[in-house]
C-alpha cells in the first residue's frame, strides 16, 4: 500500500465526474421517460453512475477519502439548488417570458429536495461502508470475485436511496401500491445499470490502482466509519 502523503493525480478527475453526475440529476429528473412499459424519471439511468464511481473511489482510495467526496458532492448539490431557487424568485426581465419553463426544469420543490439530499447521503454512505468492510474481510481470499463487493454494496446503497427518496418525496401523496411499484421499478433499473457496468467499473478500479500505485485497505480497527468524521484521514 502506498503512502497516504503521495499525490493521487487521478482522484480529482474521478471526483469531478462524480459531482457532475450529482448536478445533472435534478434537471434530468424533471422529465419522465418511457422504458418499455415503465415511466421513470430521466436521471434513473444516470444516477447509478454516482454509485459506480463511489465503488471505484472506495475500492481504490478508501472510505475516508470517499466520505469527504460524498460531503463535497452534497455541498455542490445544495449550492446548485439554492442558486436555481434564487434565480427563480428574482423578477423576470420584461422581454423574457419563460419563467414557467424555468420553474419546471430547474425549480426547487422543498420536500423533494430534502428527500433527495437525505436519500443521497444515506445511500452513498451505506454503499461506501459496505464495500470498505467487504474488501477488508475478503483480503487474501482466493476465488472471491472483486465484482461481488461492487454489486453487494450497490444493492444495499441503492435500496436505501430508493426507499428514503420515495417515502420522503411521495409518501402520503401517491397511493401505496403505486408508491411501491415505482420504488421497486426504479431500484431494479438502477441495479441493472450497475450489473451492466460491472466489467468496466472493476477494470477502471484496477487500472487506477496500477497507475496511482495505490490501493487503500481500510482496517476496521483504525478506520472511523462515522459519516461525520471530516478530518484529514478519518483514521486513528
Amino acid at each position: 500500500m502506498a503512502s497516504a502523503e503521495r499525490e493521487l493525480r487521478r482522484l480529482p478527475v474521478i471526483t469531478g465526474f462524480f459531482i457532475a453526475v450529482l448536478l445533472l440529476t435534478p434537471p434530468l429528473d424533471s422529465k419522465f421517460i418511457a422504458l418499455g412499459p415503465f415511466a421513470v424519471p430521466g436521471a434513473t439511468l444516470l444516477f447509478p453512475v454516482a454509485f459506480i464511481l463511489n465503488d471505484v473511489l472506495t475500492e481504490v482510495y478508501g472510505y475516508a477519502r470517499s466520505r469527504r467526496i460524498i460531503w463535497t458532492g452534497m455541498a455542490c448539490q445544495v449550492l446548485a439548488a439554492v442558486s436555481f431557487w434564487l434565480v427563480g424568485v428574482f423578477p423576470s426581465a420584461p422581454f423574457w417570458h419563460n419563467q414557467e419553463a424555468y420553474s419546471t426544469i430547474l425549480g426547487v420543490v422543498p420536500r423533494i429536495a430534502v428527500a433527495s439530499f437525505a436519500a443521497y447521503l444515506t445511500g452513498e454512505f451505506a454503499n461506501s461502508f459496505v464495500l470498505s468492510r467487504m474488501k477488508y474481510s475478503q483480503r487474501g481470499r482466493i476465488g472471491v470475485p472483486q465484482g461481488w463487493r461492487f454489486l453487494a454494496s450497490t444493492l444495499v446503497g441503492e435500496a436505501l436511496d430508493s426507499v428514503v427518496f420515495m417515502l420522503g418525496a411521495f409518501g402520503g401523496v401517491l397511493p401505496f401500491r403505486e408508491l411501491l411499484t415505482t420504488m421497486f421499478t426504479i431500484y431494479w433499473i438502477k441495479v441493472a445499470v450497475e450489473v451492466l457496468a460491472l466489467p468496466g467499473s472493476t477494470r477502471l478500479a484496477n487500472w487506477l490502482k496500477r497507475v496511482e500505485a495505490f490501493d487503500q485497505l481500510d482496517d476496521p480497527a483504525s478506520t472511523r466509519y462515522s459519516p461525520f468524521k471530516l478530518g484529514a484521514s478519518g483514521i486513528g
